[in-house]
């Protein structure tokens, strides 16, 4: 029998990637985002701290005790840039996440919009 560690919450840097994608998995694999500080998920704390010290928390969703985000990998890096036009996407899944024109989303919506994109993470 494997045994799952349940952590209800994580904290992440205070950096706007992080708060983009944490928007993009608000669609089905967290349930909640918090501002807060290092020990707290706490708003308050978040205004009081230094800028090294503020953490963006997600609350993590659970299905039948397991994660329902079970891993993530990052795939774009600074020295790696990978954009894909429609065809790639179809191609690739739908798991990975891209980058519409305005700001961030999934691949569907991607392949629904007909739009290319920069592929940052691929999420399961």
């Amino acid at each position: 029998m494997t045994v799952f560690r349940r952590h209800s919450r994580i904290a992440v840097d205070h950096i706007i990637q992080n708060l983009g994608v944490l928007s993009i998995l608000r669609t089905g694999f967290i349930s909640n985002v918090i501002h807060g500080a290092i020990n707290s998920p706490s708003p308050t704390d978040f205004l009081h701290v230094a800028e090294a010290q503020r953490r963006i928390w997600a609350e993590l969703k659970y299905r039948d005790d397991r994660p329902v985000l079970m891993d993530m990998v990052l795939i774009r890096r600074p020295s790696r840039r990978i954009f894909m036009d429609i065809w790639e996407l179809r191609r690739s899944g739908r798991r990975a996440q891209t980058i519409k024109q305005p700001g961030m989303g999934e691949i569907a919506v991607a392949l629904k919009l007909n739009l290319e994109g920069e592929v940052i993470c691929r999420a399961r």
